[in-house]
């Protein structure tokens, strides 16, 4: 657990890195066509800027922006690609929350996508967030060199690709007719949620032009916490009501899904929290106070309630 004092320094932490990000984001997602655009269609525009702008902790940017201070990168390219991923998760979540996928009303409060528009405005939203993201990264506004880049964008088209979100996704929706063992479970959160996560992390060392075995650590650290979040999420969705979580909870009881929460209860799920969270305090440890952040961040993920 994270003392008072350091839950509000993170959380501080947090909402200026968000603020960051969201800033950004309307910069970039505004009508004004950018530098070899043609034109920017304005209902196009309006729902990118709903599925993206609309609240969200920015956990990922967080990560990031974090990951890559421990190596004292440029911060301005670390917001870049920050945001390039967080285009990545809204696209996400805006074409998961199709009828076809997981039919979803309410995000973060609000009507989703394709309910405040049409479910062509969020298909072509989300394929444009996905691309944006590419070019965000490649942009010479970025300011990395030409290698970092291609790191970058091979990291985050395998995270977010067939061997993880969208291969995760496509376990997930077919765990609803045939339920995984344990191990199955795993497979399924580590690529649908845990892909993101670990590469948010892993971007920052390459950002910061870490060594090898530095990069390695940050992305096992990735690894560990994207599967806290993922399990605490899946406890939300037994204890939490839909207020607190600003969507439907109780879906996957409902849906007969099978999760690790379901398989082996609360308690079980609580004590697996604690022992992520002691893992990835363990692969910080060579960092020393520099990670006191990304310390606050595992506690965060294990303990938020929503």
């Amino acid at each position: 657990m994270m003392t008072d004092q350091g839950s509000s320094l993170f959380q501080i932490a947090l909402q200026q890195r968000a603020a960051s990000v969201e800033m950004l984001l309307a910069d970039l997602l505004s009508d004004r066509p950018h530098t070899g655009e043609i034109s920017r269609p304005p209902r196009l525009m309006a729902a990118m800027r709903h599925g993206v702008l609309n609240g969200g902790k920015r956990l990922r940017p967080f990560l990031v922006m974090e990951s890559a201070a421990l190596f004292g990168a440029d911060t301005h390219a670390a917001l870049r690609v920050a945001t390039a991923l967080e285009c990545i998760h809204s696209y996400s979540l805006v074409h998961d929350d199709l009828p076809a996928m997981d039919n979803d009303d309410m995000r973060r409060g609000q009507p989703t996508v394709h309910r405040k528009f049409d479910e062509a405005a969020a298909i072509l939203a989300g394929d444009s967030l996905l691309t944006y993201a590419f070019e965000l990264i490649a942009a010479d506004e970025t300011e990395l060199d030409a290698g970092a880049k291609v790191a970058l964008v091979t990291a985050l088209a395998r995270a977010a690709g067939i061997g993880g979100m969208t291969g995760g996704q496509t376990l997930d929706l077919e765990a609803e007719k045939i339920k995984p063992d344990e191990a199955g479970i795993i497979r399924l959160q580590a690529m649908k949620t845990g892909a993101l996560i670990r590469f948010a992390c892993e971007a920052g060392a390459i950002v910061g032009n870490a060594s090898p075995g530095d990069r390695e650590r940050l992305a096992e650290y990735g690894s560990a916490i994207g599967l806290a979040f993922q399990l605490a999420d899946d406890l939300l969705d037994v204890t939490a009501d839909a207020t607190d979580m600003g969507k439907a909870t109780g879906k996957d009881a409902a849906a007969g899904k099978a999760t690790l929460v379901s398989m082996h209860g609360i308690d079980w799920t609580k004590q697996q929290l604690s022992g992520l969270v002691a893992e990835a305090e363990e692969l910080l440890a060579p960092f020393g106070a520099k990670a006191s952040l990304l310390r606050d961040a595992a506690r965060f993920i294990a303990d938020r309630q929503s």
